[in-house]
């Protein structure tokens, strides 16, 4: 298997919670209101899953391993606006964060700011993962060796594995105080 793999699979499910996102913003714009536990769960999917886990090994590892490697310009590019697009769907979530915060705090028209920050998460990430799995993923796999993709798959696996304990001492560090 390529490194790539795992990442294309998991854009399958982030693909698949934004369906789920979609029906959200739906009922929301149909009930004029939303659980903002709903949102705290659309949040820690997209921050833990598909930006720390997701887009962690892709920056951190495949990313990382890519820089040092004799890329065209277009793939140097290309790795950029991947990078730049990362950071634009960080933005979207604090932003949703902020209405999210706005809208427990008593402010309804927050509640409009929530939905318009999800149809922009909805609309971005599939533009994003089409980027990667159609037109850069699969290319860039011809500047490694079966050695080194092999080792790029067992430091991704590695990566994996630390996720949980990272999340739940972040957990406790933050009841700490």
């Amino acid at each position: 298997m390529l490194p790539v793999g795992p990442l294309m699979i998991e854009h399958r499910l982030i693909e698949k919670m934004l369906e789920r996102v979609s029906i959200i913003v739906e009922g929301i714009e149909q009930e004029h209101s939303v659980n903002p536990v709903l949102i705290d769960t659309i949040v820690d999917f997209i921050r833990m899953y598909a930006d720390r886990t997701h887009h962690g090994k892709e920056e951190d590892i495949l990313f990382r391993d890519l820089s040092t490697r004799d890329l065209t310009a277009d793939e140097r590019r290309i790795m950029a606006e991947l990078v730049e697009e990362h950071k634009t769907g960080r933005r979207l979530t604090a932003e949703l964060v902020v209405q999210r915060e706005r809208y427990v705090s008593g402010d309804n028209a927050a509640l409009e700011g929530m939905a318009a920050s999800l149809r922009e998460l909805c609309a971005f990430y599939p533009e994003h993962i089409r980027k990667e799995d159609v037109g850069f993923f699969i290319p860039v796999m011809r500047h490694f060796t079966r050695q080194e993709l092999d080792a790029m798959i067992a430091e991704m696996w590695k990566f994996d594995r630390q996720m949980i304990h990272e999340k739940y001492r972040a957990v406790v560090d933050a009841l700490a105080g």
